[in-house]
């Protein structure tokens, strides 16, 4: 699943291409693609025709259109699941079909917003808004670039946890938007192990984790996210470059920038992590 920055880059991009546009016909290509709208592809057509696209938003990894359906008069949400592929492209109408496409929406202006996912892991479906995001993601934490993010908050909750500082990170009810990519930088930068556990850091150490998680994923959302493939990209079919600047992830057997000492790699919840055996020692029990 895209990270924060990668989020971030496609949410910019419908900003930019699709708010303030009307939905004029969306057509459902793949029935996973709505698996889990609970009325399947036609409640979603039903619901999304003739509605206003008002916002593009974001918490942690999690994107959504907030829009106004022609036929009611509470705003509703557009969860987009991007799952491991899913690509959200805007494209005018008449381009080729792209091969994965699974649903396809056309715009009043004469565009479409195109759904592609390759792995059928992603999804859309309309949900309710509560307070400000679709109930089915309303337990997820604040994103270090949310206004209201409260790091203070963050640390106390992980000094309550006895568990390893890396599942922790990944937790969206801890702090969201930090996947492995970012979480194996952010703890590079910090010289802290991922077995360490949050209880046993101290809050100086706890810190340093999240503020390096936040500036390593404002450095990627720079250079436009982290693209390994073809499979993430802007909605303009664009990559992100970051992964040139990855000082951790997938640099294994390779010199560690900081010491020399060659990276590491070792499983972690059916992934991979990866470290650097000198800068971060691992923990004995």
């Amino acid at each position: 699943m895209p990270e924060l920055p990668e989020v971030e880059v496609v949410r910019r991009g419908l900003l930019g291409h699709v708010v303030g546009k009307r939905i004029v016909a969306v057509e459902v290509l793949h029935p996973r693609a709505v698996r889990r709208q609970l009325g399947g592809a036609a409640d979603l057509i039903g619901l999304l025709a003739g509605a206003t696209v008002t916002a593009a938003r974001r918490r942690g990894k999690y994107l959504w259109l907030e829009a106004d359906p022609a036929a009611a008069t509470d705003p509703i949400a557009i969860l987009v699941h991007l799952g491991m592929s899913g690509q959200m492209l805007v494209q005018p109408a008449g381009a080729a079909d792209e091969k994965h496409l699974r649903i396809r929406a056309t715009l009043d202006d004469g565009t479409e917003l195109r759904f592609v996912d390759q792995r059928t892991f992603g999804s859309w479906m309309v949900d309710d808004i509560v307070g400000f995001v679709p109930a089915s993601i309303a337990h997820i934490a604040l994103d270090p670039f949310d206004p209201g993010y409260d790091q203070s908050a963050v640390v106390d909750l992980l000094r309550s946890k006895h568990t390893e500082i890396k599942r922790a990170l990944l937790d969206q009810t801890v702090v969201s938007g930090v996947g492995n990519i970012y979480a194996d930088e952010a703890l590079w930068r910090s010289r802290i192990h991922g077995q360490r556990l949050t209880d046993k850091l101290p809050v100086k150490a706890l810190r340093a984790v999240l503020d390096n998680a936040a500036a390593v994923m404002s450095e990627a959302l720079d250079q436009g996210g982290t693209s390994f493939d073809a499979l993430y990209v802007n909605v303009n079919g664009q990559s992100g470059y970051f992964e040139r600047s990855l000082n951790a992830y997938g640099r294994e057997d390779k010199p560690c920038r900081r010491c020399g000492a060659l990276m590491r790699r070792e499983q972690f919840m059916n992934r991979s992590s990866f470290s650097c055996p000198k800068c971060q020692i691992r923990p004995r029990w």
